[in-house]
């Protein structure tokens, strides 16, 4: 039986139905349709290069805090 992912993001629980755990970050990333070329991602506390987002396991309960980059400023 396949169970949904259940993780802490940005402080709040999330449960993300397509995915089981565990999965990768890569697979989570495309779930939350987010751009992957403007995020940065912290797994329980560490930071994750993108290189290896494919091989990065996010089992339920891990916390994950996502940024996006934001442009801007004066030219």
């Amino acid at each position: 039986m396949r169970t949904a992912l259940i993780i802490e993001l940005n402080g709040q629980q999330r449960t993300i139905p397509e995915l089981s755990s565990p999965t990768d970050l890569a697979s989570l990333i495309a779930a939350l349709k987010l751009k992957s070329d403007r995020i940065a991602v912290e797994h329980n506390g560490e930071i994750v290069s993108r290189a290896t987002w494919t091989q990065e396991r996010v089992a339920n309960g891990d916390r994950l805090e996502i940024v996006h980059f934001v442009g801007g400023g004066k030219a």
